[in-house]
């Protein structure tokens, strides 16, 4: 056996509390590796009986062989005679299995080097396995983690266990991230990479709204208040789509707060970002109508409504154009993605100078049908009186013909 004394455990429960990492893990891990050296040194790394067994009240640890009771030894690697088992074990019978120390002499430089490696590379998968379970029951949600530096195409922020990588498309266009300050982030997605896992985070997704009208809206949490659609252009504008399921419940009231309050509060955790909430409808019209708020709309029609598309038409008053497309068309396209809907936005002067086109061309393509119906009775006209003619011509012909002939039968008489 090799004494290895108590300070083994100690700095075992120590690592523990610090790291999170149990003790039994490092204790397996020495006798793993006290295993693989002892199997190392007698060229055998086929062997299956062989074992380390690390007695805690006595701080020894050493390699044993299991080995099973026979009355002729063929293998000595496997098997002992019941004489040498007695000494060992008074009881033993044969057919047992006896465990016998096999620790080498002078093992435990050897050993303690095997030991080094084998528990930092369990160390570092057992902290690695930690982290990405960690991490991967917290994908999808808000945490809090402190800048640590910026680079070229990223935004480094410890959270904890690990560093988070911000990549530039999921930071909020402008922003300024100093080193240092302490950062809400929503955990995008974990990679588990060789080393420790790769942690995804962002502050440009539409979820992170979410949450945070979650954490500060108690009845989104409660599920009174659902959440049915967002749409979101990061550090600019948010629209957001609720609805009640209880209807003494204002939706659009609840989310706003007191004075408010809890609107105030999430659009100062997104640096100032505007925020439309649109209560929700099942009717699309209304729904669209909302959603192109706060702009007055005149009238809406649906122009498609099946699988493959969904589009509307959408009158507004002169003065509320601008502010039904938006800046560089954002209010109209946020009310696209929010709804599903494609929107064709038109001032009502737009409008009736379409339908005046279209009565214009209506016009236009009915008068080419009168001139065609008119030339066409000309020329029909023309074509009978044609025909009269030749009738009348060939009829006097004939006449003359009948006249002629009794004239020509008394001459020849």
């Amino acid at each position: 056996m090799i004494k290895i004394g108590t300070a083994l455990f100690e700095a075992a429960e120590q690592f523990e509390r610090e790291k999170g990492i149990s003790k039994e893990i490092l204790v397996n891990s020495l006798c793993d590796a006290l295993v693989a050296a002892y199997k190392k040194h007698i060229k055998d790394k086929d062997a299956t009986n062989v074992e380390a067994i690390l007695d805690e009240e006595t701080g020894e640890i050493g390699v044993f062989r299991t080995k099973t009771v026979v009355k002729k030894v063929e293998d000595e690697n496997t098997e002992i005679s019941l004489t040498d088992a007695k000494e060992i074990d008074e009881d033993v019978e044969l057919d047992d299995e006896v465990k016998i120390e096999v620790t080498p002499e002078n093992f435990g430089r050897v050993a303690a080097q095997s030991a080094k490696q084998v528990i930092t590379q369990r160390i570092r998968e057992a902290e690695r396995k930690m982290v990405l379970d960690e991490f991967m029951s917290k994908k999808g949600t808000l945490i809090t983690g402190i800048i640590q530096r910026r680079t070229d195409r990223a935004v480094i922020v410890n959270i904890g266990k690990t560093d988070a990588v911000m990549p530039s498309r999921e930071q909020i266009p402008g922003e300024y991230y100093k080193p240092g300050n302490r950062i809400r982030v929503f955990v995008l997605d974990v990679k588990e990479t060789s080393k420790l896992p790769q942690v995804i985070v962002s502050q440009a997704h539409a979820e992170i709204v979410r949450e945070l009208f979650e954490l500060e809206v108690p009845e989104i949490e409660d599920g009174i208040v659902e959440i049915k659609s967002i749409a979101r252009e990061a550090g600019f504008r948010t629209k957001l789509a609720v609805w009640s399921n209880d209807p003494s419940v204002d939706s659009v009231g609840a989310c706003i707060g007191p004075r408010g309050t809890r609107i105030q509060t999430i659009v100062g955790e997104l640096k100032n970002e505007k925020i439309d909430i649109v209560r929700y409808s099942q009717d699309p019209v209304e729904y669209i109508v909302n959603a192109l708020s706060p702009a007055r709309i005149v009238s809406v029609d649906i122009l498609a409504d099946d699988d493959e598309r969904h589009e509307a038409f959408v009158i507004v008053p002169d003065d509320q154009l601008s502010l039904a497309i938006g800046r560089e068309g954002q209010n109209v396209r946020l009310a696209h993605r929010l709804t599903g809907w494609k929107i064709d936005i038109k001032s009502e002067s737009q409008a009736r100078e379409i339908e005046n086109r279209a009565v214009e061309t209506q016009y236009e393509d009915n008068n080419e049908t009168v001139e065609d119906y008119v030339e066409e009775e000309e020329t029909i006209d023309e074509i009978a009186q044609e025909a009269l003619e030749e009738t009348n011509q060939t009829a006097l012909d004939e006449e003359d013909q009948i006249q002629e002939e009794p004239q020509k039968e008394t001459e020849k008489i």
